[in-house]
C-alpha cells in the first residue's frame, strides 16, 4: 500500500464515521457538525483524485454553504436540539440496522463485482473551464433545480419561523 491508498483509507474511516455519526446522534446541531466532517472528508479524497478545483467547490458549496444553511434553518424553526420526547422502539431500531445493514452488503457486493481488482488510475487533470462547460451545458437543469430546492428550503424556514 502506497501513502495515497493509506490517505484514501483514512479518508473514508473517518467519513464513513463522521456520515453514521449524522444519522445516528439525537443533537441536531451535532449532526450537522458530524455533516461537515463527512463532506470534508469527500474533500479530501478530492485531492487524492488530484482535483483540487472539485475539492475547494465541496467546501464551498457543501460544507460552508449548505452547513451554514441547515444550522440556519435549525434556528429558524426552532427544532428541539435535545433529546427527543418519543425515542424509537428496539423493534424499529433493529429493523433499521437490518435493512442498512442489507443496503451495505448489497451496494458492495456491487461495486466489488463492477470493478473486480481493477485499479483507478490518476487521467490528466480535467480544466476549469471543462468542468464548467459540462456544468452550465450538460447539467445546468439539475444545478438549476438545486438552486430552486435550497431557495424553497429557506422561504419555508422563514415562513415557519415567523407563523408566531
Amino acid at each position: 500500500m502506497n501513502g495515497q491508498e493509506i490517505a484514501f483509507l483514512a479518508l473514508a474511516v473517518v467519513g464513513g464515521l463522521a456520515g453514521l455519526f449524522v444519522v445516528t446522534t439525537r443533537n441536531v446541531v451535532h449532526a450537522a457538525l458530524w455533516l461537515v466532517v463527512a463532506l470534508s472528508s469527500v474533500a479530501g479524497v478530492f485531492l487524492l483524485l488530484a482535483a483540487p478545483f472539485v475539492a475547494f467547490v465541496q467546501v464551498i458549496i457543501y460544507v460552508g454553504a449548505i452547513v451554514v444553511l441547515i444550522l440556519f434553518g435549525i434556528m429558524l424553526t426552532r427544532a428541539p436540539v435535545g433529546r427527543r420526547v418519543f425515542d424509537n422502539s428496539l423493534r424499529a431500531r433493529i429493523g433499521a440496522l437490518v435493512i442498512g445493514g442489507g443496503m451495505f452488503a448489497m451496494l458492495t457486493w456491487f461495486m466489488v463485482d463492477a470493478w473486480s481488482g481493477e485499479r483507478i488510475t490518476n487521467r490528466a487533470p480535467t480544466t476549469t473551464e471543462a468542468l464548467g462547460n459540462a456544468i452550465f451545458r450538460n447539467y445546468v437543469l439539475p444545478f438549476e433545480a438545486v438552486s430552486v430546492l435550497l431557495l424553497a428550503a429557506l422561504i419555508g424556514a422563514i415562513v415557519l419561523a415567523r407563523r408566531d
